[in-house]
């Protein structure tokens, strides 16, 4: 029996779930944390691990090294299992390879009786997202990908040390496939409260824009970069599926760039896609729909149209 307590499982207990879990211990969002892998050593060993440091930690989180059937009574189950992009790979590269993994793992989540919220890691992140809303069958409020919120991250990051500003008072986003074909909303992008357009036309430095420009290349492109400098990309987005942790667990109502499912919002319908969202206790409450402009609407339809084609691969649509 649940006696009031947040439950959160992990499955998969590679290098983006232990960065998840660390993150997790350490910020002491949930009172229970379980590990899943298919190496059961190897999820008893990690959970050993961070149990061993839980003397340091805010405040104490019970971990341990579990199975699916520990899903029975939790409140979010988050997914970072498959197998990782490899140098010289697109996301888009893993569809076939991570979307039987997840078949096998969403239908032994199911079967415990699981009626809490998904949020899904594991790359083609918007593909996978997809797949687990339709094995599961749960309401598309309650099945999340963690979309463009690390590309949104990166974006915030590179603007803010360029302009030296606070990464935390640049207020700019990356929607679309969280892969090649993402793109930065410029139209919308502000520092502080003041739109950045403004903020350029002030600075009146005739490089600002050629260095933008670049500083999208380089977010789109990040996660090549590293793959190439250390193989994968693990800690940023372990924080990031902890901040979506964070809204989730504390009904927060924050706005985040995740991957959730749209109807008709931004033209599109059934495909789940990085927008901006309203996240709280019940997964996302509200997909926001933000003005683009004439550019920005063509490639947010040619995102989702290189999706869809991906999805139909799967559901021979």
């Amino acid at each position: 029996m649940k006696n009031n307590v947040n439950r959160v499982v992990l499955v998969g207990t590679g290098a983006v779930g232990c960065s998840y879990a660390y993150s997790m211990i350490n910020q002491g969002l949930a009172e229970e944390l379980v590990l899943i892998d298919v190496n059961e050593s190897r999820a008893e060993g990690e959970a050993m691990d961070l149990n061993h440091g839980m003397a340091f930690t805010l405040t104490p989180t019970r971990v341990w090294s579990g199975t699916y059937a520990d899903c029975n009574t939790a409140d979010l189950v988050v997914i970072a299992a498959g197998l990782p992009q490899k140098p010289g790979e697109t996301r888009l590269d893993l569809i076939d390879k991570n979307t039987k993994v997840f078949r096998s793992i969403i239908r032994e989540i199911m079967d415990s009786g699981f009626d809490g919220i998904f949020l899904v890691a594991t790359n083609p992140v918007d593909i996978l997202t997809y797949v687990t809303w339709k094995e599961s069958g749960l309401p598309k409020e309650r099945v999340i990908g963690s979309g463009t919120t690390l590309d949104s991250a990166r974006f915030r990051y590179m603007i803010g040390d360029y302009l030296q500003v606070d990464p935390r008072n640049v207020h700019a986003a990356i929607i679309g496939e969280h892969g090649d074909t993402e793109f930065a909303v410029w139209s919308q992008a502000s520092i502080g409260i003041e739109s950045l357009s403004k903020v350029l036309e002030r600075r009146n430095n005739p490089q600002d824009r050629s260095k933008l420009d670049e500083i999208f290349v380089n977010v789109r492109d990040a996660a090549y970069h590293i793959i190439e400098r250390k193989g994968a990309t693990y800690y940023g987005i372990g924080m990031c599926l902890v901040r979506i942790t964070k809204a989730i667990l504390g009904n927060e109502n924050s706005i985040l760039t995740v991957s959730c499912l749209l109807e008709g919002q931004y033209g599109q319908e059934d495909v789940y896609i990085g927008v901006p969202a309203i996240v709280n206790r019940g997964g996302i409450r509200e997909v926001i729909e933000i003005g683009l402009d004439k550019t920005e609407t063509e490639k947010f339809n040619h995102s989702a149209s290189v999706l869809k084609e991906m999805i139909g691969t799967i559901y021979n649509k």
